[in-house]
């Protein structure tokens, strides 16, 4: 994306990748259907970004959801929005879109450079890379890094960048996962026959700190594996219970069994059943059966169970601890990476005139939902056009000297 604005100012760009071949981790993102941005409204938008959001929010007022949208027509990739308001390619694939674009940064001189991974800087200030064991200095007027975050490594983004940039003084902050699994010992057998099922139509909540000790009620789905729980609906709250983690060793989270109905609307249902019905019965009746019936009886006790008094709060606001995430390579996506205050508003490295950060190499994260895609693009075009600003402001410069 910086690499476009570049181009189209009439620069010549050089590209150079790690990878033997371009947007891998672009490419894996759309297994299952490119989900390239969300159609929700622009504040509701932003505050998917956290503690983030005031360093994003001027970033994606420069090129938001809409014009990435626009920006896709132009490649002649028509979206759609879908029922969860996720926008997607009406292909629903990647390798098509990401065809045409590679194909017009080509007609437009870009080059590309695959299987050249960043080693450091020469004396000289120059980039230098290894390409097949042999060290290549660069000399550029300007640089856009883009090296991504901590997370799926086999696909390029091994945040091996970060102690590169340590050594040179450039704030950094250490990579954690984001968009994550969490570990969790079920009882055998009870879930063994659903590891891999998911949880249909269900709440989670995570306790807060101080004034908002309740955090908002999200809904989705979730999934139950082997080893925990993963899932959109994990991921959307999956900081919270990271940080929460690292801070104290522990956190609970709270599932909503029955999200569209009321702890009232429960426990008239229980009141009017019939005598000698089971409680398993009953629950089967309000839609507690398959995977939520196991998730209910692995995290409650019999006589939870048979509590018939109080199960419309236990199903409303079921406790679950957590002790640990899965490892940083599984996760979708990483928080961490240069820090908003090593760089300038065009995302220029403050001590470093010239070098530009773009992409989940910059300390922020969000869940999925089209959200990490949307602020990768925005970081892109506007470290590309911070890119170009520069050469500019130097060319007058030199014009004057």
């Amino acid at each position: 994306m910086a690499a476009e604005q570049l181009a189209g100012a009439g620069v010549k760009v050089a590209v150079y990748d790690a990878m033997p071949s371009l947007g891998r981790k672009f490419l894996r993102a759309g297994i299952g259907g490119l989900n390239i941005t969300h159609s929700e409204d622009q504040q509701r938008f932003l505050s998917r970004f956290g503690e983030r959001q005031g360093e994003l929010e001027p970033l994606l007022a420069r090129f938001d959801s809409a014009a990435l949208q626009q920006w896709c027509e132009t490649l002649g990739v028509t979206t759609f929005v879908g029922s969860s308001g996720r926008v997607f390619p009406l292909e629903k694939k990647a390798a098509p879109l990401l065809r045409r674009w590679l194909a017009r940064l080509r007609a437009t001189n870009v080059s590309f450079y695959p299987r050249h991974r960043m080693v450091g800087w020469n004396d000289n200030g120059d980039c230098v890379f290894d390409h097949r064991g042999q060290q290549i200095a660069t000399r550029a007027d300007v640089t856009v890094f883009a090296t991504g975050g901590s997370s799926w490594s086999a696909l390029g983004s091994d945040g091996q960048w970060l102690s590169l940039f340590e050594r040179r003084a450039i704030a950094c902050a250490p990579f954690k996962p984001s968009n994550c699994g969490f570990n969790y010992s079920w009882p055998e057998p009870l879930m063994a026959e659903h590891y891999g099922r998911p949880l249909k139509n269900i709440g989670l909540s995570v306790e807060g700190d101080g004034e908002h000790r309740q955090r908002e009620v999200k809904q989705g789905d979730a999934l139950i594996s082997h080893y925990g729980i993963e899932g959109s609906l994990v991921y959307t709250v999956s900081a919270a219970i990271r940080d929460q983690i690292d801070a104290g060793g522990a956190a609970t989270v709270y599932w909503d069994l029955l999200p569209g109905s009321s702890s009232e609307k429960i426990n008239a249902v229980f009141s009017g059943r019939k005598a000698g019905e089971s409680v398993s019965n009953t629950l089967r009746k309000l839609g507690i059966k398959g995977a939520k019936a196991a998730l209910l009886k692995s995290l409650s006790s019999k006589a939870q169970m048979q509590d018939t008094a109080s199960l419309a709060a236990l199903l409303k606001r079921l406790p679950q601890t957590l002790t640990s995430y899965r490892p940083i390579d599984e996760a979708i996506s990483t928080a961490g990476g240069v820090c908003f205050s090593a760089v300038d508003d065009h995302l220029m490295i403050r001590s470093a005139p010239g070098y530009f950060c773009a992409g989940e190499m910059l300390d922020w994260e969000a869940p999925t939902g089209g959200y990490l895609l949307t602020a990768c693009y925005a970081t892109g075009y506007v470290a590309g056009c911070g890119a170009v600003a520069y050469l500019t402001d130097s060319a007058a410069a030199k014009g004057r000297a």
